[in-house]
């Protein structure tokens, strides 16, 4: 019976190439939709992972995350200055790290911070040094740039028609581990250059001008540089001076200017809630980056089903078309099953060439499907991870070989119909078409 379907296969090999293709591109498109999602979601959960407490102005809970933790470019309200220097006199904080962003190069987003940061965030360097002076920077392991290159700052970027600076220009003296998040393609410099030139040295020095910025209430001269970060503005009034072989104060006082975000590193979990409901309240927000993204998978699981309700009714419009073909191929067998027959061949024998002919065919194209899935995936993912810097795990679970389990189950009744077709023929019938 096996050397009989193979020779069958062989004879109709267009035919049957075609049956495959069609159950293969539906299950593929099933497939990868599912693995997709799931590398998100782990690719961006395990970025979270590394964050375990945000601090930032009042307002949107997910932008702060998208922000901060994402690298998302976004205006953002500054908070006072002087929520970092309570900070960093908690004694339930292990360390904090003021964030400040807004320029970029070669399409890199330059992130001002301090050397504590850089030096937890990939657990050490893979090469060089921390920065220790305001014209040293470090880069991401996936920034394609060499130690002891030059980085020219850019306000904004270059699609928005962002202006260079040319108050300082930052030479690389370090390079990080591999941390599998969006800080992998960033630039690290010394928050205090930022500050500086973005002339905020000012009110970090002028108490009353200070308050009034992180309050809110800035006046009309200062109000682009203090309402949003990244926002456009005026790069002849703003800019400021800054010398690159100054040494770096990573002393905190309440004068400090205002910032968009602070990541915590809490001592104890305990710690971690009493911080963040300390700090929800007046003038900042506290959050959890992987409470933010629950609520961001929630929506994300919609837009999952949505897919998966496309991708059913794709599959279903080809096991229709894989129907009809069938109908009209056992049609065109008429004859070849009436010979059978005539030859002593019981209908049980009948039924079973046809279902496993038809069977091996679908069975066939639902494991190319699954290849094919997967090998999607992994090409959308790696596009994302290039882009956005975050590693997307592509993997089978243990779900999949459910889904696999079902599609197979599906193909066992699906090939019943033409193997019910051929065993109710009559040789005699089949004979005379």
């Amino acid at each position: 019976m096996i050397r009989f379907i193979l020779s069958d296969l062989r004879r109709l090999w267009a035919g049957s190439l075609v049956v495959v293709l069609l159950v293969a591109l539906a299950t593929a498109l099933g497939v990868s939709v599912v693995l997709q999602e799931r590398a998100l979601r782990l690719g961006s959960a395990r970025a979270a992972d590394k964050f375990d407490l945000v601090i930032g102005a009042g307002g949107s809970e997910t932008q702060l995350v998208l922000s901060s933790v994402f690298l998302q470019p976004s205006p953002l309200p500054l908070m006072p200055g002087e929520v970092l220097g309570k900070l960093a006199a908690d004694p339930r904080v292990d360390w904090a790290a003021p964030i400040g962003f807004g320029d970029s190069f070669s399409g890199y987003p330059i992130v001002g911070t301090t050397t504590m940061l850089a030096q937890n965030l990939s657990g050490g360097l893979a090469e060089g040094k921390i920065f220790a002076r305001e014209g040293e920077s470090v880069i991401g392991a996936a920034v394609k740039l060499s130690l002891g290159g030059e980085i020219k700052p850019m306000h904004g970027s270059l699609e928005e028609g962002g202006e260079t600076h040319t108050e300082l220009v930052y030479h690389i003296a370090g390079r990080l581990r591999p941390t599998g998040t969006a800080w992998d393609r960033a630039i690290l410099v010394p928050i205090q250059a930022v500050w500086h030139i973005h002339g905020m040295e000012e009110h970090a020095e002028d108490g009353e001008h200070e308050n009034e910025a992180a309050s809110g209430t800035d006046s009309a001269e200062h109000g682009h540089e203090h309402e949003k970060v990244g926002a456009d503005h005026d790069g002849h009034e703003h800019h400021g001076e800054a010398d690159p072989d100054a040494a770096l104060d990573e002393s905190w006082t309440a004068g400090a200017p205002g910032l968009p975000a602070i990541l915590v590193k809490p001592k104890t979990i305990a710690d971690a809630y009493k911080l963040r409901q300390d700090y929800r309240s007046g003038n900042t927000v506290a959050v959890f980056p992987g409470e933010v993204l629950t609520n961001l998978y929630a929506t994300l699981g919609d837009a999952k089903q949505i897919l998966v309700v496309v991708a059913s009714g794709a599959q279903a419009l080809v096991a229709a078309s894989l129907v009809l073909v069938t109908v009209i191929h056992i049609g065109q067998r008429r004859r070849q099953i009436g010979a059978l027959r005539a030859f002593g061949a019981p209908r049980g024998a009948i039924f079973g060439i046809v279902w496993l002919e038809f069977f091996f065919l679908v069975a066939v194209g639902i494991a190319l499907g699954f290849a094919l899935g997967y090998a999607a995936a992994l090409i959308l993912s790696s596009m994302f991870s290039q882009t956005s810097g975050i590693t997307m795990p592509v993997g089978f679970a243990r779900e999949d070989a459910a889904l696999a389990a079902v599609l197979l189950a599906f193909a066992t009744i699906l090939a019943a119909l033409p193997a019910v077709l051929a065993y109710r023929q009559s040789p005699a019938q089949a004979l005379r078409a």
